[in-house]
């Protein structure tokens, strides 16, 4: 979709929930790019002014930015506060943490900020803007998650767990949508080389970069309520999801998630 209609569509103000950097930057400037001015949320200022500052220059693009822990509903509110006035045609829930390890190691207080922020800042996001672009007729929604969140992932738990609810939300929420001229969309990422993830030792099979999920998850919009970025990872989505008893699946998932750590 050119400049123009893309705006037209989704414009003329989109919030990027966790676009400081990596895939949320990457959707920054692609939507930068297609004409839209953008709502930047995120907890690290330092990383959210750069980025704010390379779009205005190279996009010329107004961008408002947000400092706020979104896991916490105060933060949330500045972003609701900061957007009051602004007609926001795009949203964009890729604000998460990723709790890593055996789940009975896991602290209880990280566990619930990946609720938070992973689950209910997403969902109360999409709760505040999407009555609006039902009301206009057209918007879109594109939440963040995981090929992690197809099934369970040992080493993961509570991440893959949390993704998968996004991927419900985003089927729900698509269908509910369909004859309301908004579109919403489930992306559902492999590895990325991204510093807001886990290095990995050794890049995982189809490990896409973070500006080949966000061009997937925009060319995605009205066009069906999941995309799989990458081919490699299609495939794999679909062996895991068809043709694998889900035990194996779980497996799979598992090693290749605990190797990627390593």
């Amino acid at each position: 979709m050119s400049r123009a209609p893309f705006a037209g569509s989704y414009g003329p103000w989109a919030l990027v929930a966790g676009g400081s950097t990596g895939i949320g930057a990457a959707f920054a400037d692609e939507i930068a790019r297609r004409g839209v001015n953008l709502v930047l949320a995120a907890r690290r200022s330092g990383p959210l002014e750069r980025t704010a500052a390379r779009l205005r220059a190279d996009r010329a693009v107004e961008v408002v930015t947000v400092p706020a822990d979104l896991a916490d509903p105060a933060g949330l509110d500045a972003v609701l506060q900061a957007t009051a006035d602004l007609p926001v045609g795009l949203l964009v829930a890729n604000a998460a943490v990723i709790p890593t390890g055996p789940f009975l190691a896991a602290a209880e207080d990280e566990i619930a900020s990946a609720i938070d922020l992973n689950c209910r800042s997403s969902t109360l996001l999409a709760r505040r803007y999407l009555p609006a672009m039902a009301e206009r007729g057209r918007g879109g929604v594109i939440f963040v998650s995981s090929l992690a969140g197809m099934q369970g992932v040992p080493g993961l738990a509570a991440y893959s767990a949390t993704k998968s609810y996004l991927i419900t939300l985003g089927e729900s929420l698509w269908a509910e949508m369909r004859g309301r001229g908004v579109h919403v969309v489930t992306v559902c990422a492999g590895a990325v080389s991204s510093p807001d993830g886990p290095q990995a030792a050794r890049p995982a099979p189809g490990t896409s970069t973070p500006a080949e999920v966000a061009r997937a998850g925009l060319a995605g919009l009205g066009r069906g309520f999941r995309v799989v970025p990458g081919g490699v990872n299609r495939v794999g989505a679909v062996a895991l999801q068809r043709l694998a008893p889900r035990r194996a699946a779980i497996a799979l998932v598992g090693r290749a998630s605990a190797g990627s750590l390593e």
